[in-house]
């Protein structure tokens, strides 16, 4: 039989051809990014037939590849962060990244709170620092494409460890402000010790109005008996394809809490990849989104269960207005060694008008015989009674349907503990709110 060649769309190209020009310029293992690349090339961008990406054709959405961020100029940096205001009001220490570039000269390494240690992802690539052995926590996150990709061209991030109770919160702030579109790949590793605590803001805005293509990585380890409150905040503009993954590796009677709050970019992925991988372990991951006009927003979520007694709870709401589209894929996997397991998954939406639609694909996986495990999806629209007794009572139609929007998508968002950090998602969701009516 003939060998059968793919054929490669112009942006697998494009992307071949930078791969090749930025190999050997970037830091750090040069094998394992052309291992990365030849694995992501041998396959090219997920499309439709993929099954993991049925619902977010990237070979389509994705025509043009735009270049590499520079790194940018000292003034370029703060005009950038002036710019910024997610979690503004949020007391934290600040870990600033502009186009995709760390911007070490923001962050005092000689009065970091106590407990916390940062390392430059660049100099720890260059030098060959001992905590890269701890990347990639998540194996079987290597063979998705987006994460492939970000191997390859990832440039800049930072590694954090952190041990002890750490009272501050540590807001990791990226903005992308280039002027004209860029794409960008930062990778950053989290690593909590047994029994330490940290409360991570993560928020991502483009503060230019340019088609941006942010590739983002965070990897988490948290040791045991530790707790991890993790909020992401994504405020990307309205041209922006944003990608991004969040992988986690938990240790035994750990808490960790993960919420993703989604009210920008023209199309979004977020994919989760977690391992709860010690007994007695309690995971909660939310989602809340927010689209109107023709946004596209993709919530993927895997969950190992791989150790007796632990529970997770997974609860993703979603707001769609004119014609955008929300997607939730998500799967708990069960083992047969995870005995007494907990998990529930639910996905609910909510269409405010005619245009929109949403996929859900929830699935289960289970080998073991004596578990708890659940999982539902719900699509529909405002109730009309709770509408009308609303309405009775004097209030305009827009206001009554704004009280139920925020009553929907706060059920996903009261758990976060920090109040500042709640304070500024609800913020958030008025403002869409406000901007719609």
């Amino acid at each position: 039989m003939a060998d059968v060649t793919l054929m490669k769309t112009p942006a697998e190209s494009a992307l071949a051809q930078a791969f090749e020009s930025a190999k050997n310029m970037l830091p750090g293992n040069a094998e394992s990014r052309a291992q990365a690349f030849e694995q992501f090339s041998s396959r090219g961008l997920p499309h439709r037939r993929v099954e993991e990406f049925k619902y977010t054709d990237l070979r389509a959405l994705l025509r043009e590849i735009a270049p590499f961020a520079n790194v940018p100029s000292a003034e370029e940096a703060k005009a950038a962060l002036r710019e910024s205001k997610a979690f503004a009001d949020v007391s934290a220490l600040q870990v600033p990244f502009v186009n995709g570039h760390f911007v070490r000269e923001a962050v005092d390494f000689h009065n970091l709170p106590e407990g916390i240690e940062i390392v430059p992802l660049r100099e720890a690539l260059a030098n060959g620092h001992e905590w890269l052995a701890k990347l990639s926590p998540v194996t079987w996150a290597s063979d998705n494409p987006i994460y492939q990709l970000n191997t390859s061209f990832m440039a800049d991030g930072v590694m954090i460890r952190v041990a002890g109770a750490v009272e501050t919160p540590v807001h990791l702030r990226f903005v992308t402000a280039a002027g004209s579109a860029v794409a960008t790949a930062t990778r950053v590793l989290v690593v909590v010790e047994d029994d330490a605590s940290v409360t991570l803001l993560e928020s991502h805005e483009s503060t230019d109005g340019t088609n941006h293509q942010p590739n983002d990585v965070m990897e988490m380890i948290a040791g045991d008996r530790s707790n991890v409150q993790h909020v992401r905040l994504n405020a990307e503009g309205d041209k922006t394809l944003a990608l991004s993954t969040l992988a986690m590796k938990i240790g035994g009677e750990a808490t960790f809490n993960s919420i993703n709050v989604v009210a920008g970019a023209a199309t979004s992925r977020h994919q989760v990849y977690a391992i709860l991988d010690g007994e007695n372990t309690n995971l909660r991951v939310n989602g809340a989104s927010m689209l109107k006009g023709s946004q596209h927003s993709d919530s993927t979520l895997v969950v190992e269960h791989n150790a007796l007694h632990c529970e997770s709870r997974e609860l993703f709401k979603t707001v769609i207005d004119n014609e955008a589209t929300g997607v939730f894929q998500g799967k708990i996997i069960v083992p047969h060694h995870a005995q007494k397991t907990d998990g529930r998954m639910m996905s609910a939406a909510l269409l405010l008008a005619e245009g929109g639609s949403m996929n859900n694909k929830p699935e289960l996986e289970i080998f073991a015989d004596d578990v708890q495990c659940a999982h539902g999806a719900t699509c529909g629209q405002l109730d009309e009674d709770l509408l009308f007794y609303l309405m009775a009572r004097g209030l305009p139609k827009k206001d009554a349907e704004s009280l139920l929007v925020q009553a929907f998508l706060g059920e996903a968002i009261e758990f976060v503990e920090n109040e500042s950090a709640r304070e500024a998602l609800v913020t958030t969701v008025e403002s869409w709110l406000k901007a719609r009516a």
